[in-house]
Protein backbone atom coordinates (compact mmCIF):
# COMPACT_ATOMS: atom_id res chain seq x y z
CA UNK A 1 0.00 0.00 0.00
CA UNK A 2 3.09 2.35 0.62
CA UNK A 3 3.69 2.47 -2.87
CA UNK A 4 0.39 3.91 -3.90
CA UNK A 5 0.39 7.02 -1.25
CA UNK A 6 4.46 7.52 -2.85
CA UNK A 7 3.09 7.84 -6.47
CA UNK A 8 -0.15 10.03 -4.81
CA UNK A 9 2.96 11.87 -3.62
CA UNK A 10 4.68 12.53 -6.48
CA UNK A 11 1.19 13.94 -8.36
CA UNK A 12 0.50 16.65 -5.82
CA UNK A 13 4.29 17.37 -5.56
CA UNK A 14 3.82 18.10 -9.28
CA UNK A 15 0.69 20.08 -9.50
CA UNK A 16 2.27 22.26 -6.23
CA UNK A 17 5.46 23.54 -8.21
CA UNK A 18 2.88 24.80 -11.14
CA UNK A 19 0.29 26.53 -8.46
CA UNK A 20 2.59 28.19 -6.46
CA UNK A 21 4.58 29.99 -9.72
CA UNK A 22 1.28 31.46 -10.38
CA UNK A 23 0.75 32.67 -7.27
CA UNK A 24 4.51 34.42 -6.94
CA UNK A 25 4.59 36.22 -10.09
CA UNK A 26 4.04 39.64 -8.08
CA UNK A 27 4.03 38.07 -4.31
CA UNK A 28 7.33 38.06 -2.40
CA UNK A 29 8.07 33.95 -2.10
CA UNK A 30 9.04 34.27 1.19
CA UNK A 31 5.90 35.87 2.07
CA UNK A 32 4.13 33.56 -0.42
CA UNK A 33 6.00 30.44 1.86
CA UNK A 34 4.55 31.73 5.22
CA UNK A 35 0.97 31.89 3.88
CA UNK A 36 0.75 28.40 2.24
CA UNK A 37 2.52 26.91 5.57
CA UNK A 38 -0.81 27.77 7.06
CA UNK A 39 -2.71 26.47 4.37
CA UNK A 40 -0.51 23.03 4.83
CA UNK A 41 -0.82 23.45 9.11
CA UNK A 42 -4.34 23.08 8.99
CA UNK A 43 -4.66 19.91 6.61
CA UNK A 44 -2.32 18.16 8.41
CA UNK A 45 -3.72 18.73 12.12
CA UNK A 46 -7.03 18.62 10.24
CA UNK A 47 -5.76 14.67 9.23
CA UNK A 48 -4.68 14.14 12.70
CA UNK A 49 -8.13 14.46 13.64
CA UNK A 50 -9.63 12.43 11.25
CA UNK A 51 -7.28 9.07 11.91
CA UNK A 52 -7.86 9.95 15.62
CA UNK A 53 -4.43 9.84 16.47
CA UNK A 54 -3.51 13.03 18.74
CA UNK A 55 -3.88 11.17 22.31
CA UNK A 56 -0.66 9.45 20.66
CA UNK A 57 1.70 12.78 20.78
CA UNK A 58 2.16 11.77 24.70
CA UNK A 59 3.66 8.72 23.88
CA UNK A 60 6.68 10.56 21.82
CA UNK A 61 9.89 10.10 23.01
CA UNK A 62 12.35 13.17 23.24
CA UNK A 63 15.05 11.57 20.88
CA UNK A 64 11.82 11.31 18.21
CA UNK A 65 10.68 14.52 18.82
CA UNK A 66 13.92 15.86 18.33
CA UNK A 67 14.36 14.06 14.71
CA UNK A 68 11.12 15.55 13.83
CA UNK A 69 11.90 19.57 14.47
CA UNK A 70 15.17 19.33 13.19
CA UNK A 71 13.28 17.22 10.26
CA UNK A 72 10.91 20.66 10.26
CA UNK A 73 13.63 23.22 10.38
CA UNK A 74 15.09 21.14 6.79
CA UNK A 75 11.46 20.98 5.14
CA UNK A 76 11.44 24.88 6.02
CA UNK A 77 14.86 26.01 4.66
CA UNK A 78 13.77 23.45 1.78
CA UNK A 79 10.72 25.20 0.95
CA UNK A 80 12.21 28.81 1.29
CA UNK A 81 14.72 28.28 -1.02
CA UNK A 82 12.52 26.04 -3.83
CA UNK A 83 10.17 28.92 -4.17
CA UNK A 84 12.74 31.79 -4.53
CA UNK A 85 14.46 29.42 -6.99
CA UNK A 86 10.77 29.05 -8.79
CA UNK A 87 10.45 32.81 -9.00
CA UNK A 88 13.77 33.69 -10.14
CA UNK A 89 13.62 30.84 -12.83
CA UNK A 90 11.95 29.41 -15.25
CA UNK A 91 10.02 25.62 -13.61
CA UNK A 92 12.07 23.96 -16.14
CA UNK A 93 14.99 25.05 -14.40
CA UNK A 94 14.30 24.66 -11.07
CA UNK A 95 12.79 21.58 -10.71
CA UNK A 96 15.50 19.35 -12.21
CA UNK A 97 18.17 21.12 -9.68
CA UNK A 98 15.36 20.31 -6.65
CA UNK A 99 14.72 16.57 -8.14
CA UNK A 100 19.20 15.63 -8.16
CA UNK A 101 18.26 15.60 -4.10
CA UNK A 102 17.15 11.93 -5.10
CA UNK A 103 20.74 10.49 -5.54
CA UNK A 104 21.96 12.37 -2.35
CA UNK A 105 19.05 10.95 -0.36
CA UNK A 106 19.71 7.50 -1.39
CA UNK A 107 23.57 7.56 -0.59
CA UNK A 108 22.79 9.12 2.52
CA UNK A 109 20.05 6.15 3.13
CA UNK A 110 22.71 3.67 2.58
CA UNK A 111 25.24 5.70 5.31
CA UNK A 112 23.09 6.42 7.93
CA UNK A 113 20.18 3.80 7.43
CA UNK A 114 22.12 1.20 6.26
CA UNK A 115 19.97 0.94 3.56
CA UNK A 116 22.09 -1.13 0.73
CA UNK A 117 22.89 0.01 -2.39
CA UNK A 118 22.43 -2.72 -5.24
CA UNK A 119 24.46 -2.94 -8.22
CA UNK A 120 20.41 -1.64 -9.98
CA UNK A 121 20.14 0.79 -7.47
CA UNK A 122 23.53 2.22 -8.39
CA UNK A 123 22.48 1.94 -11.57
CA UNK A 124 19.41 4.02 -11.37
CA UNK A 125 21.48 6.61 -9.32
CA UNK A 126 23.57 7.13 -12.82
CA UNK A 127 20.84 7.30 -14.47
CA UNK A 128 19.20 9.89 -12.83
CA UNK A 129 22.03 11.84 -12.23
CA UNK A 130 23.34 12.00 -15.98
CA UNK A 131 19.49 13.04 -16.97
CA UNK A 132 19.22 16.08 -14.17
CA UNK A 133 22.67 17.01 -15.84
CA UNK A 134 21.62 17.23 -19.57
CA UNK A 135 18.10 19.57 -18.57
CA UNK A 136 20.36 21.78 -16.33
CA UNK A 137 22.72 22.13 -19.07
CA UNK A 138 19.75 22.48 -21.82
CA UNK A 139 17.86 24.79 -20.06
CA UNK A 140 21.39 26.89 -19.54
CA UNK A 141 22.04 27.15 -23.07
CA UNK A 142 18.28 27.95 -23.66
CA UNK A 143 18.54 31.26 -21.49
CA UNK A 144 18.14 34.89 -23.20
CA UNK A 145 20.43 37.46 -21.92
CA UNK A 146 17.65 38.32 -19.13
CA UNK A 147 17.90 35.20 -17.66
CA UNK A 148 21.70 34.76 -17.73
CA UNK A 149 21.76 36.96 -15.10
CA UNK A 150 19.51 35.45 -12.45
CA UNK A 151 21.26 32.07 -13.39
CA UNK A 152 23.64 31.93 -10.17
CA UNK A 153 21.19 32.99 -8.18
CA UNK A 154 18.27 30.73 -8.76
CA UNK A 155 20.92 28.03 -8.85
CA UNK A 156 21.99 28.23 -5.51
CA UNK A 157 18.69 28.51 -4.31
CA UNK A 158 17.81 25.32 -6.03
CA UNK A 159 21.00 23.46 -5.48
CA UNK A 160 20.44 24.96 -1.60
CA UNK A 161 16.55 23.11 -1.73
CA UNK A 162 18.06 20.02 -2.67
CA UNK A 163 20.30 19.70 0.04
CA UNK A 164 18.20 20.71 2.54
CA UNK A 165 15.10 17.92 0.59
CA UNK A 166 17.64 15.37 1.27
CA UNK A 167 18.20 15.75 4.63
CA UNK A 168 14.42 16.12 5.60
CA UNK A 169 14.00 12.56 3.96
CA UNK A 170 16.83 10.96 6.40
CA UNK A 171 15.88 12.85 9.74
CA UNK A 172 11.72 12.48 9.16
CA UNK A 173 12.43 8.69 8.43
CA UNK A 174 13.92 8.42 12.09
CA UNK A 175 11.64 10.89 13.61
CA UNK A 176 8.51 8.97 12.20
CA UNK A 177 9.85 5.58 13.40
CA UNK A 178 7.54 5.33 15.90
CA UNK A 179 5.21 7.80 15.45
CA UNK A 180 1.67 7.75 13.79
CA UNK A 181 2.15 9.61 9.98
CA UNK A 182 0.13 12.49 10.01
CA UNK A 183 0.78 13.29 13.46
CA UNK A 184 4.39 13.43 12.47
CA UNK A 185 3.86 15.31 9.70
CA UNK A 186 1.38 17.68 11.67
CA UNK A 187 4.22 18.28 14.38
CA UNK A 188 6.60 19.30 11.56
CA UNK A 189 4.33 21.48 9.73
CA UNK A 190 4.31 23.87 13.24
CA UNK A 191 8.35 24.17 12.54
CA UNK A 192 8.20 25.05 9.24
CA UNK A 193 5.20 27.71 10.19
CA UNK A 194 7.46 29.02 12.41
CA UNK A 195 10.58 29.26 10.37
CA UNK A 196 8.31 30.72 7.06
CA UNK A 197 7.12 33.82 9.52
CA UNK A 198 10.40 34.25 11.33
CA UNK A 199 12.29 34.63 7.76
CA UNK A 200 9.08 36.59 6.31
CA UNK A 201 9.73 38.86 9.44
CA UNK A 202 13.67 39.23 8.94
CA UNK A 203 13.35 40.19 5.16
CA UNK A 204 10.63 42.62 5.70
CA UNK A 205 8.41 40.96 3.27
CA UNK A 206 5.22 40.58 5.68
CA UNK A 207 4.21 44.45 5.48
CA UNK A 208 3.13 43.51 1.60
CA UNK A 209 0.61 40.96 2.89
CA UNK A 210 -2.37 43.57 2.12
CA UNK A 211 -1.14 44.41 -1.39
CA UNK A 212 -1.43 40.51 -2.05
CA UNK A 213 -3.24 39.76 -5.61
CA UNK A 214 -6.60 38.15 -5.00
CA UNK A 215 -5.73 35.66 -7.76
CA UNK A 216 -1.87 35.13 -6.57
CA UNK A 217 -3.37 34.74 -3.41
CA UNK A 218 -5.45 31.72 -4.21
CA UNK A 219 -2.91 30.56 -5.83
CA UNK A 220 -0.68 30.20 -3.23
CA UNK A 221 -3.59 28.64 -1.24
CA UNK A 222 -4.00 26.20 -3.38
CA UNK A 223 -0.53 25.24 -3.71
CA UNK A 224 -0.80 24.81 0.09
CA UNK A 225 -3.59 22.04 -0.29
CA UNK A 226 -1.56 20.64 -2.93
CA UNK A 227 1.52 20.37 -0.61
CA UNK A 228 -0.42 19.10 1.99
CA UNK A 229 -1.54 16.15 0.70
CA UNK A 230 1.94 14.89 -1.31
CA UNK A 231 3.12 14.96 2.48
CA UNK A 232 0.70 13.02 4.29
CA UNK A 233 1.31 10.47 1.23
CA UNK A 234 5.06 11.28 1.38
CA UNK A 235 5.40 9.98 5.21
CA UNK A 236 2.68 7.71 5.24
CA UNK A 237 4.43 5.87 2.39
CA UNK A 238 8.00 6.72 4.04
CA UNK A 239 6.62 5.39 7.64
CA UNK A 240 6.51 1.84 5.82
CA UNK A 241 8.36 1.71 2.62
CA UNK A 242 12.28 2.37 2.28
CA UNK A 243 13.19 5.66 1.67
CA UNK A 244 15.41 4.53 -1.12
CA UNK A 245 12.47 3.46 -3.05
CA UNK A 246 10.16 5.80 -1.74
CA UNK A 247 11.86 9.20 -2.82
CA UNK A 248 12.88 7.81 -6.21
CA UNK A 249 8.89 7.58 -6.95
CA UNK A 250 7.65 11.35 -5.20
CA UNK A 251 10.88 12.66 -7.30
CA UNK A 252 8.32 11.14 -10.71
CA UNK A 253 6.54 14.52 -9.93
CA UNK A 254 8.72 15.93 -12.20
CA UNK A 255 6.85 14.59 -15.32
CA UNK A 256 3.43 16.06 -13.61
CA UNK A 257 5.35 19.17 -13.40
CA UNK A 258 6.91 19.24 -17.00
CA UNK A 259 3.80 18.79 -18.66
CA UNK A 260 1.94 21.56 -16.70
CA UNK A 261 4.57 23.56 -17.44
CA UNK A 262 4.42 23.16 -21.19
CA UNK A 263 0.37 23.70 -20.92
CA UNK A 264 0.53 26.55 -18.44
CA UNK A 265 3.60 28.63 -19.46
CA UNK A 266 4.39 27.05 -23.28
CA UNK A 267 7.89 25.81 -21.45
CA UNK A 268 9.66 23.41 -23.77
CA UNK A 269 11.52 20.78 -23.54
CA UNK A 270 14.56 20.38 -26.88
CA UNK A 271 15.86 16.79 -27.74
CA UNK A 272 18.35 17.07 -25.24
CA UNK A 273 16.38 17.85 -22.09
CA UNK A 274 13.93 15.59 -23.48
CA UNK A 275 16.25 12.50 -23.18
CA UNK A 276 17.42 13.93 -19.56
CA UNK A 277 13.74 13.71 -18.96
CA UNK A 278 13.67 9.92 -19.63
CA UNK A 279 17.20 9.32 -17.83
CA UNK A 280 15.45 10.63 -15.03
CA UNK A 281 12.44 8.24 -14.98
CA UNK A 282 14.38 5.20 -16.27
CA UNK A 283 16.69 5.85 -13.67
CA UNK A 284 13.92 5.95 -10.88
CA UNK A 285 12.09 3.02 -12.44
CA UNK A 286 14.84 1.04 -12.32
CA UNK A 287 15.49 1.59 -8.65
CA UNK A 288 11.86 -0.15 -8.16
CA UNK A 289 13.36 -3.40 -9.33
Amino acid sequence: MWIVFAFASALFAGITSILAKCGIKKTNSYLATAIRTIVVLVFAWLMVGIVGSFPTILQITPKTMIFLILSGFATGASWICYFKALQLGDINKVVPVDKSSTVLTMLMAAIFLGEPLSAIKIAGIAGIGLGTWMMIEKKKDSDDNGEKKQGVSWFIFAALSALFASLTSILGKVGISQVESNLGTAIRTIVVLIMAWVVAGITGSIKEIRKIDKRELAFICLSGIATGGSWLCYYRALQDGPASVVVPIDKLSILVTIAFSYWVFKEKLTKKAAMGLVLIVIGTLVMLL
